[in-house]
C-alpha cells in the first residue's frame, strides 16, 4: 500500500493544515462526506487499508482540520419547519464592527441555518428556517428590524432539486498544499 507519513501540521492563524494528501486520504474524506456514519471497518476496506492506519488517518485529518465534524442529516418537515427561504440583507455600513455585530445578532437565531457574507449588492445570504409563512414574516421582520439593517429581500425555497453537502473529491488529483 506505500509507506504513509503522518501529516505535517502547520500553525498559522490560529489553524492548522495538512500539507498533501495522497490518494488515501482523498478516498477517507470523500467516503466519510457521502457516509459519516461509515465504520472504521468498513471505511478501511473501501480505502484499501486495514482499521488500525485508517483510524489513524481519519484522526490525523480531524487534527488537521480536513474533518470538521460529523452531523445527521435531519428532515426539516418532519420537525414543523416548512418553509426553506434566503434572505438578501444589505446594511448601512460594512465596517468591521457592523459586519461583525451583524454575524453575532444572527449566530443566535436558531432558525438561521447558514450565513454567508456576499460581494455584490447585498452584504449578507442568509438560509432560514420557518414552521410555516406567518412564523417566516415574523422573522422577516425581525430582520429587517434588526440594528444597520437597510435592506431584506426574500426567496422563499419551492422545491429543493439538488442539495449534496460538501464539496467535490477526486481521489486521483492532488489536492492542493
Amino acid at each position: 500500500m506505500g509507506e504513509y507519513c503522518f501529516p505535517t501540521i502547520q500553525r498559522g492563524f490560529g489553524a492548522m493544515r495538512r500539507l498533501k494528501l495522497d490518494r488515501i486520504d482523498r478516498r477517507i474524506l470523500r467516503d466519510l462526506q457521502d457516509n459519516g456514519r461509515m465504520t472504521n471497518v468498513e471505511l478501511a476496506a473501501r480505502a484499501g487499508i486495514s482499521a488500525p492506519p485508517c483510524l489513524r488517518r481519519v484522526r490525523a485529518l480531524e487534527t488537521a482540520g480536513y474533518l470538521r465534524g460529523y452531523h445527521a442529516d435531519v428532515d426539516p418537515e418532519r420537525l414543523g419547519f416548512e418553509v426553506v427561504f434566503f434572505a438578501l440583507v444589505g446594511l448601512d455600513s460594512q465596517s468591521e464592527a457592523v459586519l461583525t455585530q451583524f454575524e453575532d445578532g444572527v449566530r443566535a437565531w436558531p432558525e438561521v441555518r447558514e450565513c454567508y457574507m456576499a460581494r455584490g449588492t447585498d452584504d449578507f445570504v442568509l438560509k432560514l428556517v420557518a414552521r410555516n409563512t406567518a412564523h417566516e414574516n415574523e422573522l422577516t421582520k425581525r430582520l429587517t428590524s434588526a440594528d444597520h439593517v437597510k435592506q431584506v429581500r426574500t426567496i422563499q425555497v419551492i422545491r429543493t432539486s439538488k442539495r449534496v453537502p460538501g464539496v467535490p473529491i477526486d481521489e486521483s488529483e492532488p489536492a492542493e498544499a
